[in-house]
């Protein structure tokens, strides 16, 4: 599965840089995230409670941040597994470029994929809640980043297939 997302935040590019490297805000921001912990530099653990479809399961996992390019981009790689559910590994590069005045621009280019009994949903289905989940993501670190909940984001999917 791939998807291509881009979404205007107003403020700074170190403003949105500094969101995108606090492991608080990442957690508050990923549904179903209960726990995302800094175990090294650029290492989390991460423990997420997912729902595809009839299949729910909770995640463990690391997420590893590489390419870093402060503060401009660099690359996410997380891997999960969730018991009899299967494992699911991924991958997001995000691009932040400063546009105006106090305005960014953050694009995200995921590529997931899902293994065991989660595989076994249907293509439709996996790919269904990963938009639904990285449409919430972004909404959410749009709204509390800037610190205006009431916020309307505008989250533009730029491409997607599965």
């Amino acid at each position: 599965m791939q998807l291509n997302l881009r979404v205007k935040i107003p403020l700074s590019r170190p403003e949105v840089w500094q969101g995108l490297n606090d492991p608080e805000l990442l957690q508050a921001c990923l549904p179903g995230c209960e726990s995302f912990d800094r175990v090294g530099d650029n290492l989390f653990d991460v423990v997420l409670l997912a729902k595809v479809g009839p299949v729910k399961a909770r995640f463990k996992g690391q997420v590893s941040l590489t390419e870093v390019v402060a503060p401009a981009s660099y690359r996410m790689n997380g891997a999960g597994k969730g018991g009899v559910a299967g494992f699911a590994k991924g991958e997001a590069e995000i691009k932040l470029v400063a546009v105006e005045q106090d305005s960014t621009v953050m694009t995200c280019a995921v590529t997931a994929t899902v293994g065991g009994k989660l595989a076994q949903v249907g293509s439709r289905l996996i790919f269904g809640a990963a938009r639904k989940m990285a449409t919430e993501f972004f909404g959410r670190f749009a709204r509390l980043v800037t610190g205006d909940d009431a916020r309307e984001v505008e989250l533009e999917t730029l491409e997607a297939s599965t």
